[in-house]
């Protein structure tokens, strides 16, 4: 029986052989709490509290614009380190903002402008330090992959970029809404082994696509798949330019050699940042010298000066394809939004700081929104910029802020510099940053460590590879959603047994040396126990009893008399669970079994006894823990025996 001690009489009602029942709250109540923790777990509204009007203005504007936090305490020392880290990152956009808008299908110059305004949004709005805001190749694949399905950018250029405008704004409303919503749980269903394969797949795909900039190729499939790409890369081989091709292998040998010796050599991260705006000066200047662009070199042409012009009215909302610019941006919108996450939160980790990820969601939507309406397309915080902002020594969002202006003089005055730059140089950027996102290490560590992460990784992969960017990321997510299913519906329940010398009950397969204790099969459930799982944990339990059982006749031992449930990793359980345990109550007293509860907490505890399981098992013998559970049954074994050995005895003398 459960030693609770002296219980007074008020406290009686609450307490039953030491486990304590929660008082009961109301349902409005109750369902109050729920919904705060599910969506409001760091409770941002506690800040608010006994503070004066004007103090909850100053605090409201702060929270949403966090620039107002830390720009009074800003210094010059701080705005000399952003300066450089701001130039520094500046020199990578211009000729990234390029190259990815091409593999978007957008005009060049939309590249710069996506480098302009977004990340001034961001420094007034985010909450990371390290975060270089940009576009990013993987969404740009994706924004050219679902809408080109739909309209050819090249044949109808002025409506396929519209569509991308919309779709921008579209994952604008769809990032901020999850971040007001405090919705940002919905992106964890991108698992670590989904984003690195599809990140590898994605990047696979990017770069096979850039063979046709590398070979001079004018015609090229619309299709991501690799077999499509192969096809219509050796369908044209009497069209391949050696030119072309020789100057695209020296540039990407230049950038693959600069990555390296940047690698090698923290010191000497300025040489990577450098190379991609090295590349395109010595590019842009060796084909004006040699008039290569005459001899099959394709170039970028000529590139409008000015800043970004408004793109409010060139939103299609009333376009026949507005459920596909939607579906676009949602979807390039939570790759987005996963990417820029996990990038913030890596660097705020270096740093030792904390970013608010809702507060990133209602950042980066601001930005995306702003940007559909200033000529931009879909932006966020890709990990090679934010690399070389951190390793240059920023040390605020201002450095967001530096880019932007360099840009912006970049728009205003040097845009006709780009007009000679070499496609293939552009190609050979793609490619140099693409090598970078298939990480072989990190496929072998899910490997080594679950397998089950290695396919869906793995699933991904090839999902994008020899399917669509479509097909790769529903692949993954629904593997990693049936997993999610499978630990819902088939938990783990473990026998537990006795550690030598000690009072600790611990499963018998990770404690082998474990005693099983005579006569008590000890189970634990490590799960809530809901209607999806409530068949299978009764079936489990069953045949956890059967095989006890059969275990006990044959070694010729004392046959199982008591099952005790140990319920400490029961979070909750419905009423399914409920009527589940009643079932094998019943089989148990069928059987000549007692049951026995350990360990229950404090909602499970309150819906048994509502249930009125409690009264049914008695609540005798519910108890805090194993061992107190453990040692009553023994007891119970102890004086069982002691009495049929007196009745014998008994039955002898009485004979005599």
């Amino acid at each position: 029986m459960g030693n609770a001690g002296d219980i007074d009489q008020s406290e009686a009602l609450k307490c039953f052989g030491g486990v304590a029942i929660p008082a009961p709250k109301p349902f409005l109540d109750s369902l109050k709490n729920d919904l705060k923790e599910t969506f409001l777990p760091d409770d941002p509204l506690r800040q608010f509290k006994n503070q004066p009007p004007s103090r909850k203005l100053t605090l409201g504007l702060q929270y949403f614009f966090p620039i107002l936090e830390w720009g009074p305490c800003y210094s010059l020392n701080f705005f000399k380190a952003d300066l450089i880290a701001g130039i520094t990152i500046a020199s990578l956009a211009i000729p990234q903002g390029i190259s990815y808008a091409k593999l978007a299908n957008l005009p060049p110059i939309i590249g710069l402008y996506s480098s302009f305004v977004p990340p001034l949004i961001y420094a007034v709005m985010g909450s990371s330090r390290d975060l270089a805001v940009g576009t990013i190749a993987v969404a740009s694949l994706m924004t050219a992959s679902m809408l080109g399905n739909k309209v050819n950018a090249t044949e109808n250029p002025t409506l396929y970029l519209h569509l991308a405008f919309t779709a921008t704004f579209f994952a604008g409303v769809f990032q901020a809404s999850l971040g007001i919503l405090r919705l940002g749980f919905i992106v964890d269903y991108l698992s670590h082994a989904t984003i690195v394969g599809f990140m590898g797949g994605a990047a696979t795909v990017v770069s096979l696509q850039q063979i046709k900039g590398i070979l001079g190729l004018k015609h090229f499939t619309q299709s991501t798949d690799v077999v499509s790409v192969m096809r219509s890369i050796f369908s044209q081989i009497q069209q391949w330019r050696w030119e072309s091709a020789v100057l695209g292998g020296i540039f990407l040998s230049y950038l693959l050699l600069a990555r390296y010796c940047s690698k090698k050599r923290s010191k000497l991260f300025w040489m990577s940042a450098m190379a991609p705006l090295m590349s395109v000066v010595i590019g842009s200047l060796l084909v004006y010298f040699t008039n290569a662009e005459k001899h099959g070199v394709q170039v970028i042409g000529e590139l409008k000066k000015g800043l970004n012009p408004p793109s409010v009215k060139d939103l299609a909302f009333g376009s026949e394809y507005l459920a596909t610019a939607i579906k676009t941006g949602i979807i390039t919108g939570v790759v987005a939004l996963a990417e820029g996450i996990a990038v913030g939160r890596s660097f705020s980790m270096f740093s030792n700081y904390h970013i608010d990820g809702n507060k990133e969601m209602i950042a980066y939507g601001m930005m995306n929104i702003a940007g559909s309406c200033t000529s931009c397309y879909i932006t966020t915080g890709p990990f090679s910029r934010t690399a070389v902002n951190y390793n240059a020594g920023c040390k605020s969002a201002v450095s967001n802020i530096v880019m932007a202006f360099a840009v912006m003089l970049t728009l205003l005055f040097l845009t006709p510099l780009f007009h000679y730059t070499p496609i293939v140089v552009l190609s050979s950027i793609i490619i140099s940053a693409m090598l970078g996102l298939i990480d072989y290490s990190a496929a072998l560590h899910l490997w080594n460590i679950d397998k089950f992460d290695f396919v869906v990784c793995i699933s991904a992969y090839f999902g994008v590879v020899f399917g669509s960017i479509e097909i790769g990321l529903v692949l993954a997510v629904l593997l990693s959603v049936l997993r999610l299913l499978l630990l819902v519906t088939r938990p783990k329940t473990l026998v537990l047994g006795k550690i030598p010398d000690s009072k600790i009950y611990r499963s018998i397969d990770q404690y082998p040396n474990a005693d099983h204790v005579n006569g008590i099969l000890i189970l634990k459930i490590d799960a809530p126990i809901y209607f999806a799982n409530s068949s299978y944990l009764r079936e489990r339990i069953l045949r956890w009893i059967n095989e006890e059982e059969d275990k006990l006749k044959a070694s010729f031992k004392s046959s199982l008399k008591y099952v005790i449930l140990d319920m400490g990793g029961i979070a909750d359980i419905d009423t399914s669970g409920t009527s589940m345990l009643e079932e094998v109550k019943t089989t148990t007293d069928t059987r000549g079994i007692k049951l026995v509860v350990a360990n229950p907490g404090g909602e499970v505890i309150k819906k048994l006894d509502k249930a009125k399981f409690m009264e049914n098992v008695g609540h005798e013998w519910f108890f805090l823990t194993v061992g107190e559970a453990v040692e009553t049954c023994n007891f119970m074994i102890q004086s069982s025996i002691s009495h049929q050995s007196e009745s014998c005895c008994n039955n002898a003398t009485d004979l005599v």
